[in-house]
């Protein structure tokens, strides 16, 4: 309403005459305060488009309340008190359902009634609606909410012939300009849940500033929310409604839209994944749209951040673009799995992964195959899926052979060796690693070599050769900190501090570990970070500061379970429940720690650490009177240890039924046990 045409009804209302009504704006206005002034009042102005059209409205003097509501912020009008309304909450929207519906056998606690309400978004409005389809006896609530959860358009359904939503949502929509509708319309296309600016400059072609204005006057007109500072979202119901409206425009500028959005998004991906990687990547595909602006990403903090932020964007504009089979639902995986990898998203790797996979079998993607397997093999080991992994691994390196893809047949044999490790095939594990580093330095691939050298470390010192590990170790550390990789510094620091306390060096050990540990927490690296500890609290077990020792595990053991690393988890509570054990003499204690740490070592097929934990538990159950249960548990060690070939579990079984026989007054067998796991640990050069 134009404000002299509304002045003119007030006026009337307050009993002017309508001849007596002057025709400017100006001239109304005085005589509109001239006849309110010193009068009390509520005066009401629904629904205002701009501060504009009410100023000349308000009283001038005391005495009266003006209320005006606005699908606007009205920041220019004086001395107001804002109140901007949320949607209701939904023990709200609940009772305003049962109290329209009238239905004697409803309550605001049915599961039902929430449902309907959840659907429809708690929007007053549509819960009006959608309870006076209720008028019928023999419909029910839960009926309702099937048809709202089933049907293609939400919004249609909300519609009772005299109001709708959408005509609510229309009145919105056309209030905008041209361009801001625009906007609007290429914001129902975006896949997440939540956009910033610079998404929103790829998404519509503008510049930052331009971006950042069309969101600030969405969000004045309520048409967005703004949850978190510069991040900004639709209501459930006005998405459905965006996105009705976007596929209204022609199809070749949507897909250019979305071009654009997924190219900013796999350009940000990168730059951010620049500060994370672990390893040596083919270059990806080109980029057809370019962003001409990123966050700003100098940082590893930055990187983090930001790529925890947009994960869960990432992770639907991936899916979006599998289901047109596009690039981007290989590339965008490829791009985040260090992230992911490192911060123990570990499921959604591997959700993602598959994604990439089918995309990449479906289009007859060879070379986007060999990736999706490969990254796909690490997230299986790392959630305790060996033998899912090795086969994937397998079948990449097949790919990355028939391709001639020299570096990914290295990546993927370097993958393939630490999963041959876990299932116990040491031979196997041996030759992965020879060829992985014999390709990486062929070319030149210094990190890959650098990667191939830490793991080969890790075999050798566990097969018995502690000189060799200790070697190749102190080369890995070498080659990470010219590259200034601090990652793999931290893996090769940890890996060495385990070769220096088995050698008896435990100062050394304890040195690399806690410099390890500090490298791994100020990266984020959580994964890396309960690994060390769980080194770290054998170091101060073994040097009888087992208070600190516990401490240590149970913090490996926490990080463990949260990131959902069952290996990581047994590995903890093995060492844990032999603390335990000398900490407080709880017996009972330390054997649920060490036979939950055997459960976890044979669900995930991890014979090495069965062999450790046997060990832990026979000593223990010696330690508690029970030598022929303990006996039996180092005997089926020795086994593993024989056919794995790891002589240090070899020499404690050795010892650990030497210990047994004495106990059972076999003098003879116990000193030939003791025998042989003394030559054993000579040969190793071990004093543990």
């Amino acid at each position: 309403m134009d404000p002299a045409e509304a002045l003119g009804t007030l006026l009337l209302a307050r009993g002017v005459a309508a001849q007596q009504i002057p025709a400017g704006l100006a001239a109304r206005e005085l005589l509109w305060r001239d006849r309110v002034a010193g009068k009390k009042l509520l005066l009401v102005l629904d629904d205002a488009t701009g501060s504009g059209q009410v100023e000349s409205l308000l009283p001038g003097g005391p005495g009266c309340l003006v209320l005006i509501t606005s699908r606007r912020r009205l920041a220019g009008v004086d001395d107001a008190v804002s109140i901007s309304l949320d949607i209701l909450t939904p023990g709200e929207a609940a009772e305003l359902f049962c109290r329209v519906a009238t239905r004697p056998d409803l309550a605001p606690t049915d599961p039902a009634v929430a449902e309907v309400c959840r659907l429809c978004g708690y929007l007053p409005l549509a819960i009006r609606l959608m309870a006076g389809r209720l008028h019928h006896p023999k419909w029910t609530v839960a009926e309702l909410a099937a048809e709202l959860a089933t049907a293609r358009d939400r919004l249609s359904v909300m519609d009772d012939g005299e109001r709708s939503v959408t005509a609510a949502f229309d009145l919105s929509y056309q209030d905008l300009s041209f361009e801001q509708q625009q906007v609007f319309r290429r914001l129902g296309l975006h896949p997440g849940g939540e956009i910033d600016a610079y998404a929103t400059a790829a998404l519509t072609d503008t510049t930052l500033l331009a971006a950042r204005r069309h969101l600030e006057n969405l969000c004045d007109l309520h048409l967005l929310d703004e949850p978190v500072r510069g991040r900004y979202r639709f209501h459930d119901l006005l998405a459905d409604y965006a996105r009705t409206l976007a596929v209204t425009d022609p199809a070749p500028e949507r897909d250019t839209a979305l071009g654009r959005l997924l190219d900013y998004y796999l350009h940000t991906t990168r730059a951010a994944a620049a500060h994370l990687t672990r390893r040596t990547r083919t270059p990806g595909p080109p980029l057809t749209h370019p962003p001409h602006a990123i966050p700003e990403l100098a940082t590893r903090d930055a990187a983090l951040g930001w790529l925890e932020t947009e994960r869960a964007t990432l992770h639907a504009a991936t899916d979006h673009a599998a289901t047109h089979q596009g690039v981007h639902a290989l590339a965008l995986p490829a791009a985040m799995h260090d992230f992911l990898h490192t911060q123990g998203h570990w499921d959604q790797a591997r959700t993602l992964h598959h994604t990439a996979l089918h995309t990449a079998h479906t289009t007859g993607n060879q070379h986007g195959q060999a990736t999706a397997l490969t990254d796909l093999g690490i997230a299986q080991y790392l959630t305790g899926d060996f033998p899912a992994a090795a086969e994937s691994l397998r079948q990449a390196l097949a790919l990355s052979r028939d391709l001639g893809d020299r570096l990914g047949e290295a990546t993927a044999l370097t993958q393939l060796g630490i999963v041959q490790y876990r299932t116990g095939d040491f031979p196997a594990v041996a030759e992965s690693l020879r060829q992985a580093l014999a390709l990486s330095r062929d070319l030149g691939d210094r990190r890959g070599e650098a990667t191939a050298l830490t793991y080969q470390g890790h075999v050798q010192y566990q097969t018995g050769d502690l000189p060799a590990a200790a070697e190749s170790l102190r080369q890995a550390l070498a080659l990470s900190r010219d590259l200034g990789d601090r990652l793999g510094e931290a893996n090769a620091l940890t890996e060495l501090g385990v070769v220096q306390y088995l050698t008896g060096d435990f100062p050394a050990a304890a040195d690399s570990l806690r410099q390890a540990l500090a490298l791994l927490r100020d990266l984020g690296d959580r994964h890396g970070e309960a690994n060390a500890l769980t080194q770290l609290g054998v170091v101060q077990q073994l040097t009888g500061d087992f208070p600190a020792a516990a401490d240590s595990l149970r913090q490996a053991l926490a990080l463990s379970r949260d990131l959902g690393n069952r290996h990581g988890e047994a590995n903890a509570l093995t060492n844990l429940g032999v603390v335990q054990q000398h900490l407080s003499g709880d017996y009972p204690t330390a054997r649920a720690t060490l036979e939950r740490a055997l459960a976890l070592f044979r669900e995930v097929g991890d014979r090495d650490g069965e062999a450790e934990t046997l060990n832990n538990l026979g000593r223990l159950l010696l330690a508690s009177c029970a030598p022929a249960e303990a006996r039996a548990h180092h005997q089926h060690a020795l086994d593993i240890a024989r056919t794995l070939h790891t002589p240090l579990h070899e020499a404690r079984a050795q010892e650990g039924l030497g210990h047994c026989h004495l106990h059972q007054g076999q003098t003879h067998d116990g000193l030939a046990c003791l025998h042989q796991a003394l030559a054993l640990y000579q040969r190793l050069g071990t004093p543990c």
